[in-house]
């Protein structure tokens, strides 16, 4: 068994990111386990649950630490007077100029941080520098700026009197990691090609006291790897069991975590925190991604690391873990895999999944929905059995170039409809994408509009949240790009 196929990372069709962000700060996780759990909120969504909404749904389920993947004032706004610790990001696109000005690293802790950071604002506590910047995929482009970008923030943060309050820190990809020919735990070491970046970073990490963030997913080692055995990445290994000298590893997390572990003793940072920052399983878009299978991850998770275990090589206490994610995102990129919209524990409109106990005593408990949540009529788009068939291949590729029609791929959950319910499902996508605007679901005649619900099974077919915006406007010219073919294939399977 080769546990270390989870050290595969994102970045092109053949390269699925490993999205366990895990940083921990030594001052962080002091109370009752469950503060040591967070939760990271991705806001890629053509209609995005109000920030107000979602942040009463976080306080009702006793969600107190989120993560964010950039700082936009909309939805940092929605934070003030909380108490939720939050964390903001800086994308990589900015990691030059905030490497190379002192001026643009003032700016942005001065317009992201300190204006929140008064009576009754915003609780930020972390500041992630870029996105795992030393990603293999990314042929070095951030290798020579992340460093420089760090050290730039700290010392904004510094200056601003905020260095004790705010730690900032680099999330990377567990791909930084090796292990040799060993493919041993113990053996863990940082990648030849980015040993003295990583020096020069772990350097500031640990004199500013801030956290190292590493991103690992087990689901990716199963959706790889169809011989990977799925009981290691599911926290019951024992069958399957890595044995490294006296210690005996059951599950992908424990094993990365102390790959890690090994490779910051390795370079004289034995004490360095680690904040377990992004893990989760998929519900939709593949196989392997379904809501039986995420809850099961998910409550073994929340059970193994609020527990007082630890790891093997660092045993007792709780680790401190953000839960990837929040809500499914339909703007996400599916080049990783149709799975990459679905990773939230809440439906896009702030709906629960499945029970979850967050405490991690595996009770089957429910979490709390959004309230106050409104949708656009109650009216669908599906296929109109008069319509021109000749065309239909055509107009199913043109909605889900623009749409979401990931859970009709293979074994998700809208898959098994036939030709008429794949075909309406790619239509409705399309209409509520478009806020029910009155030709979008014309498509040559193919299309007409319900007020009969034609979900079925698993399969739902969503209405769309209600927004104040324009609705969305299409290019003239219809392009069939890679979600738009992977459509077309299962319509006529």
């Amino acid at each position: 068994m080769n546990w270390y196929t989870a050290l595969r990372g994102r970045g092109s069709f053949n390269e699925i990111c490993l999205l366990l962000v895990a940083c921990a700060i030594g001052w962080g996780c002091t109370g009752p386990q469950v503060e040591c759990l967070g939760i990271n909120w991705g806001t890629l969504s053509s209609h995005p649950l109000p920030s107000p909404i979602v942040v009463n749904m976080l306080q009702a389920n006793n969600i107190s630490k989120v993560k964010l993947f950039d700082a936009d004032p909309n939805v940092l706004r929605a934070f003030a007077g909380s108490d939720i610790e939050v964390t903001v990001a800086i994308p990589n696109d900015m990691l030059e100029v905030i490497a190379t000005s002192t001026d643009a690293a003032n700016r942005w802790v001065r317009d992201n941080v300190t204006q929140y950071l008064v009576k009754g604002g915003v609780n930020i506590r972390y500041v992630a520098v870029g996105n795992e910047p030393f990603l293999t995929a990314y042929s070095g482009a951030f290798q020579n700026v992340t460093v420089p970008a760090l050290e730039n923030i700290q010392n904004s943060l510094l200056n601003a009197n905020l260095a004790n309050q705010v730690k900032a820190t680099v999330p990377l990809n567990a791909d930084v990691l090796t292990s040799g020919d060993s493919m041993l735990p113990s053996a863990g070491m940082f990648r030849d090609d980015i040993q003295p970046q990583m020096k020069e970073l772990l350097s500031l990490l640990d004199k500013n006291q801030a956290p190292f963030t590493i991103n690992i997913y087990p689901y990716l080692s199963l959706q790889q790897n169809p011989n990977f055995p799925k009981d290691f990445a599911f926290f019951d290994g024992s069958t399957h069991a890595v044995v490294d000298g006296s210690h005996v590893y059951n599950n992908v997390l424990d094993a990365i975590y102390d790959l890690l572990v090994a490779a910051l003793n390795r370079t004289g940072f034995p004490n360095m925190p680690i904040f377990v920052g992004e893990i989760g399983w998929p519900t939709d878009g593949d196989l392997n991604a379904n809501v039986a299978s995420a809850q099961k991850f998910n409550q073994e998770l929340l059970k193994h690391v609020l527990s007082n275990i630890g790891t093997p090589l660092r045993p007792g206490g709780p680790l401190e873990v953000y839960l990837f994610a929040l809500m499914d995102e339909d703007q996400k990129s599916v080049a990783p895999g149709n799975f990459e919209p679905h990773w939230g524990i809440f439906t896009f409109d702030g709906q629960p999944k499945y029970p979850l106990d967050l405490t991690g005593q595996g009770r089957n408990v429910s979490l709390t929905k959004a309230s106050d949540v409104r949708y656009l009529p109650l009216r669908w788009c599906v296929l109109n059995p008069d319509g021109d068939m000749s065309k239909l291949a055509e107009n199913v590729a043109y909605a889900c170039t623009h749409a979401d029609c990931t859970p009709l791929t293979y074994g998700s959950s809208c898959n098994s409809m036939g030709v008429p319910g794949n075909a309406s499902y790619a239509f409705n996508r399309y209409y509520q994408l478009t806020n029910q605007a009155g030709n979008s679901c014309y498509f040559e005649g193919l299309g007409m509009v319900t007020s009969v619900d034609p979900s079925t099974g698993s399969c739902r077919f969503l209405i769309e949240l209600a927004l104040s915006s324009a609705p969305f406007r299409p290019p003239a010219s219809l392009t069939i790009p890679f979600a738009g073919v992977i459509a077309l294939l299962f319509l006529w399977i």
